[in-house]
């Protein structure tokens, strides 16, 4: 069920995979840097910005809408749009990990607050430098199973690895 918040800035549905692509490369930055640095303060925007990336889309984080609004439309590439579900499942996985971190750095568990990070690094590299989303292929899965119901995404029946190079229009008749 929709909450009044995300009636007004819905997550999209195709999303822009080359702005979560963008998005994802801005959470290598971060996370690499409070890798490299120990500075725990980082996973503060860090925590922020996937949790507002889950409940409205790219409306209120900041390297959303950098990557949405400047660095994307300057592109001059053809953009792939894929289905939103998934992204979406895969922005909370991010955020279960920043806020993973966060609490274990809270509680003086800096060394495995690192190592969770160090995860979500791999998986936000693979994003970013691949377009291989790892929480996309774990929604997939759940889908095929049975734990995520067909109708919370009508483009992802049986197309769990298919990546869409359809006009958003066409996406969102599905």
């Amino acid at each position: 069920m929709l909450t009044p918040m995300s009636k007004r800035f819905p997550f999209p549905n195709p999303v822009n995979e080359t702005s979560a692509r963008l998005v994802a490369a801005g959470v290598v930055l971060m996370s690499l840097t409070f890798l490299l640095t120990t500075w725990s303060w980082i996973l503060i925007p860090l925590t922020y910005g996937f949790a507002a990336r889950v409940i409205t889309g790219p409306a209120f984080s900041p390297l959303a809408i950098f990557a949405t609004r400047v660095v994307t439309p300057r592109l001059k590439t053809s953009h792939k749009f894929v289905p939103g579900p998934p992204k979406r499942f895969a922005q909370s996985i991010g955020f279960v990990f920043s806020a993973t971190a966060s609490v274990l750095t809270l509680l003086d568990f800096g060394a495995a607050a690192q190592i969770v990070i160090a995860g979500l690094v791999l998986a936000a590299l693979l994003e970013s430098a691949f377009a291989v989303c790892l929480g996309c292929i774990i929604f997939g899965w759940l889908m095929k199973v049975g734990v995520i119901p067909d109708s919370v995404c009508e483009a992802c029946n049986n197309l769990s690895f298919r990546i869409f190079t359809e006009e958003p229009a066409q996406l969102q008749g599905r």
